[in-house]
């Protein structure tokens, strides 16, 4: 359980951060070499496994239509994957990254090349690692500009900042999911949260945080990316609004809100008007929990601090911060996303589901993706034995072992519904689809009702996304069109629950047309 810059200069960072980048008109280059760095954080040190030495790793810029090359060189002992989070990964799932499911992790002293191309998408992403608990600290950002020409469709900003928002724990991460296993209870929840790799001021340690220098007068665009492991957030920066024009690399109309609500993966990137007096105000970062599961309390800070005020942060503006179960503000938030495009969603669904179950790949030899004829479905699309989801449950849940995933045909439209259960205990649970973008098109506390609940779905402007938070005993709707072939990946996006099995996977069959199938493996696809 869960417990621009202008984009002229954003082209030129692609040299600066990733030391093997190469610019083209069509084609970036970057070598991610996973190492093993002694960090020190609330004052004590410790190894982490870092890309290129780096924690939060470097940033990944591409444009519209661009086709990235990443060599990953593993120089640790542990086995490695990457992900690239909300890539949708046309006809290239050999490069989505989830270890078992499109590939097998890269040894030691091994390395991979992940290709794809960023076809119509544009905004903010991330990567991150997919295998175990590595990423935690195995994280950076995704920045997909708009292609040579075209604007972005709201005012043009003074500069552009990336915040990544994350979790760190005292120890090994490995190790606090292992005992917990071994032991069969919840594992300890994280000893800080962080910003930009920073937890800021905290109990016993005074270490600096980050810092956001701004002129007065000047737009801003961030792009704010949840990291963490575990833990839903809000961020709030004291005595400022923030307009919201795109989550996870789709454009929104522009929502103003005073607090962001973000979850693991999920990416919000916003327009921040330097318009206050000038001074130092606080950015603060929360857990969200709604229930009687245990969260990382500890609040992280940055400072947004204007050109001419004090460098010292002591007399900085407070931010008011959320309660801990302020489920009305995460509702508030997600109501006020819309998609910037009108009647974007599917409107036919030809399938649903309402539970999943996990594809149990991790023992195997190949990748689930690997052996897809030999992987026979064996999801229904619906639960074999009903009962009062966000009640008590039965007895006997009637649970089997094997691979099994849930066949869909290519160019479906596919509705699912994720039900939230009472299961240990009632949570919201970011769920994330990998391959594919999705239209949320409802949602609602309690069991969901096929009969009277789609009469309130949002077919006209739903937000797109790749993942997003089913409520705390209740439900989510979602719709997507199956133009990807491939083997994808549907999981809860809290690390715990992942390892728990809060996971599936659909097959989506090749089509008939000369695009419509998956491209052959790689040659130098890891082997097991």
């Amino acid at each position: 359980m869960g417990g621009k810059v202008g984009v002229a200069l954003a082209l030129m960072l692609l040299t600066l951060f990733s030391s093997s980048s190469r610019v083209d008109s069509r084609i970036r280059h970057y070598k991610f070499t996973v190492v093993r760095k002694n960090t020190t954080r609330l004052c004590a040190s410790k190894p982490i496994i870092t890309v290129n030495g780096k924690f939060p790793g470097p940033t990944l810029y591409a444009r519209e239509d661009d086709t990235v090359i990443i060599r990953v060189v593993n120089h640790v002992t542990d086995n490695v994957t990457i992900h690239w989070h909300g890539v949708r990964q046309l006809r290239t799932g050999w490069a989505d990254g989830p270890a078992y499911i499109t590939q097998c992790p890269i040894q030691t002293g091994q390395s991979y090349i992940y290709k794809f191309t960023l076809t119509g998408q544009r905004g903010t992403l991330l990567w991150h690692a997919h295998i175990n608990w590595q990423r935690a600290t195995v994280h950076g950002a995704i920045v997909i500009l708009p292609r040579l020409g075209v604007p972005y469709p709201f005012p043009e900003p003074h500069k552009e900042e990336i915040i990544i928002l994350g979790e760190w724990w005292k120890a090994d991460v490995e190790a606090v999911i292992n005992q917990a296993m071994q032991a069969g209870l919840p594992p300890n929840v994280s000893d800080a949260h962080t910003i930009n790799g920073l937890p800021g001021p905290s109990p016993n340690c005074s270490y600096a945080g980050y810092s956001l220098h701004v002129e007065s007068g000047k737009t801003y665009l961030l792009r704010i990316i949840n990291a963490a492991v575990n833990e839903e957030l809000f961020f709030k920066i004291a005595g400022h609004h923030l307009t919201v024009v795109e989550v996870d690399a789709a454009y929104t109309k522009p929502f103003k809100t005073d607090t962001v609500f973000i979850g693991p993966g999920q990416t919000t990137t916003a327009l921040l008007a330097a318009d206050r007096p000038a001074g130092n105000y606080i950015i603060a970062i929360s857990p969200f929990m709604d229930t009687i599961v245990a969260t990382d309390n500890q609040i992280a800070t940055a400072t947004l601090r204007y050109d001419g005020a004090a460098p010292s942060a002591a007399a900085a503006v407070a931010a008011d911060v959320p309660a801990r179960n302020a489920t009305a503000v995460t509702a508030a938030f997600m109501d006020g996303l819309r998609s910037l495009s009108p009647a974007a969603a599917p409107s036919r669904p030809a399938t649903s589901t309402t539970r999943s179950s996990s594809p149990s790949a991790s023992a195997s030899t190949r990748a689930v993706l690997q052996r897809e004829r030999g992987v026979h479905g064996g999801l229904s699309a619906a639960p074999p034995a009903p009962y009062d989801y966000t009640g008590a449950a039965p007895a006997n849940m009637r649970t089997t072992t094997g691979t099994r995933v849930y066949r869909v045909e290519y160019n479906a439209t596919v509705q699912i519904v994720l039900q939230g259960t009472a299961m240990i205990a009632p949570e919201s649970h970011p769920t994330h689809l990998h391959g594919f973008n999705f239209y949320a098109v409802g949602r609602g506390v309690g069991n969901y009702d096929p009969i009277n609940d789609p009469k309130r779905f949002n077919l006209d402007d739903p937000v797109e996304r790749n993942t997003i938070s089913v409520p705390t005993g209740g439900w989510t709707a979602i719709r997507f069109r199956a133009d990807n072939p491939g083997m994808w990946f549907l999981h809860c996006h809290l690390e715990v629950h992942t390892t728990w099995g809060l996971k599936m996977a659909f097959l989506v069959e090749n089509g008939k047309g000369p695009n419509q199938s998956i491209l052959p493996p790689p040659k130098d696809l890891p082997k097991c």
